[in-house]
């Protein structure tokens, strides 16, 4: 089947249906949908029990594979890979992880993650961390298909909204609130991921190297916006060109 004249597909791995919902339409309209579709996939394969530092970048080729066969697609019509990863407090030191009986679920805040069952947030963590090492600068997955992983710390909820430790029912209602918000303010959107006081989107790279040091990882933090930067520009230039007065040769003709 050939899809030359069919759109590319930008591909977005997310942690969970409620990340979708609060960034699906978004990532939808900033990419033209004359040249992209954009599909979601759910999963935080970084902690997957079956993932490893050694099969991770398969496995996420996989994954691509998996969607490709179902739909007739091959690895050429995929345009790009967004990798969006829940930092979890994965690189604090292990005396943050500290045992509070009153928590069966971890409980989160910007200093330190109380838990009933400390030692399994630390093997978590131990895990996770070494699978994130691992992607946080693969620049391409099945052999030719660009990707970007970047990180919202502690997680999507806490970049967002601001908020922490929600419930299933917080996170769907946040999420349908924020696209809401935004569906129809693509540019409050950019400004707000790119420029606020979280954001860490200087370069890519360095951005990686400060959520992997101190705290960091549980505080609010996020890279997303570095995903954005050539969309801001055109963005930026398409507005600029529209508000330009027309010239006295542009009236007359």
């Amino acid at each position: 089947m050939s899809r030359k004249n069919e759109k590319k597909i930008v591909a977005i791995i997310v942690e969970g249906p409620s990340d979708d919902e609060a960034l699906g339409v978004l990532f939808s309209r900033l990419f033209d949908e004359n040249e992209v579709y954009v599909i979601i996939m759910h999963g935080d394969i970084s902690t997957d029990k079956n993932v490893s530092p050694g099969n991770i970048v398969s496995k996420i080729g996989n994954l691509l594979k998996k969607y490709a066969a179902s739909t007739h697609y091959k690895a050429s019509d995929f345009q790009q890979v967004i990798h969006i990863i829940d930092m979890d407090g994965v690189y604090i030191p292990d005396s943050a992880v500290i045992y509070d009986e009153t928590h069966e679920t971890p409980y989160y805040s910007e200093t330190e993650i109380r838990t009933a069952k400390p030692e399994n947030i630390i093997i978590r963590n131990q895990k996770k961390r070494g699978n994130i090492d691992r992607i946080c600068s693969l620049g391409k997955v099945w052999n030719s298909i660009p990707y970007r992983a970047y990180y919202m710390s502690a997680n999507l909820d806490h970049v967002l909204y601001g908020k922490l430790n929600s419930t299933d029912a917080e996170k769907e209602r946040d999420a349908l609130t924020f696209a809401r918000a935004y569906r129809d303010d693509l540019d409050g959107f950019l400004t707000f991921i790119s420029d606020s006081e979280f954001s860490v989107c200087d370069d890519f790279a360095a951005s990686w190297k400060y959520i992997r040091t101190e705290k960091h990882s549980l505080e609010r933090h996020s890279n997303l916006g570095l995903c954005f930067t050539e969309i801001r520009k055109k963005r930026k230039e398409a507005k600029e060109k529209k508000e330009q007065p027309m010239s006295e040769t542009d009236e007359i003709s």
